[in-house]
């Protein structure tokens, strides 16, 4: 992988601390296509129920369709400036879509007691296959800033869009939603100090409320 960026070569701990919902992106950055590729195929380690892998991703290089998106978008200008512009959406229907691939290499015992399950959890569930389909995009959206910031890229989670519009915009299916989008480049400047934190003790409690 080349060096994309001055920053990089941190470690989980720091990549969480350093991480910010950058706005400004400095728009005649380009990350390398081997490199986002390669970011993207490690956050494809991220977490699934049953593995159904039911994240799917929509990488909007064209700069027509990113000012586009940015016209639904609150004119926000990360859009069109970042590198790249990640569209996350979860396919509804992963669940029925040849599951016993999910689990191929799975010893034989293993397969024959989950994949009969796959489908019984979610056939009929359509809201259950929604809300997973939005928790595996949200994992999957965190393996990416964290995985960026690791390596000297800054990102920027975005949910303020039209939904529906960007859904016609990349023709998504109609078993599929948009869960955010994932704005990933370099900074052209530094965003302000983190605004706050509360306390450790309001939001851990121990054993219920």
């Amino acid at each position: 992988m080349t060096d994309t960026a001055e920053r990089g070569g941190l470690a989980v701990t720091e990549a969480m601390a350093e991480r910010r919902a950058v706005k400004a992106f400095d728009p005649e950055y380009q990350i390398p296509d081997a490199d986002m590729r390669d970011l993207l195929e490690t956050s494809l380690l991220s977490p699934t129920a049953f593995n159904i892998q039911n994240w799917r991703i929509v990488r909007v290089t064209e700069p027509d369709m990113r000012q586009r998106i940015r016209a639904v978008a609150w004119d926000q200008p990360q859009v069109t400036d970042a590198s790249d512009l990640l569209v996350l959406c979860a396919d509804l229907n992963a669940w029925d879509r040849s599951p016993e691939r999910y689990w191929v290499h799975a010893p034989q015992e293993v397969q024959d007691l989950i994949v009969p399950n796959i489908r019984k959890y979610y056939q009929g569930r359509p809201q259950v296959a929604r809300d997973e389909g939005m928790r595996s995009c949200g994992m999957i959206a965190q393996s990416i800033m964290l995985l960026a910031t690791e390596r000297g890229l800054d990102t920027c989670p975005m949910d303020g869009f039209d939904f529906e519009a960007v859904a016609d915009l990349i023709n998504l299916p109609d078993d599929h939603a948009v869960a955010l989008m994932v704005a990933v480049g370099k900074r052209a400047q530094d965003p302000f100090p983190k605004p706050g934190q509360i306390p450790y003790e309001e939001v851990v409690r121990e054993n219920g409320f």
